[in-house]
């Protein structure tokens, strides 16, 4: 599934990023790299989502959080 498609109140590990190298360079220089986990803060309709990653909160656009594969987080 991507991030574009992720739940409000959930947390996903990424899996893959499949973005132009400017934008994906950029992402990882703030330390969204495979593994990362992230919690789903909002997600609006138009696309935007609201991301917390490694105690920062981050919106990503529907252009850019669609071509962010992730897996659901399993809860122990």
């Amino acid at each position: 599934m991507t991030l574009a498609e992720g739940k409000i109140g959930y947390d996903y590990i990424v899996e893959k990023l499949t973005l132009p190298d400017q934008t994906e360079k950029r992402l990882q220089a703030l330390g969204m790299i495979e593994g990362t986990e992230i919690s789903v803060l909002n997600n609006k309709n138009e696309g935007t989502v609201i991301i917390k990653m490694r105690s920062t909160r981050l919106a990503l656009g529907k252009g850019i959080s669609s071509h962010i594969a992730v897996r659901g987080k399993e809860h122990e």
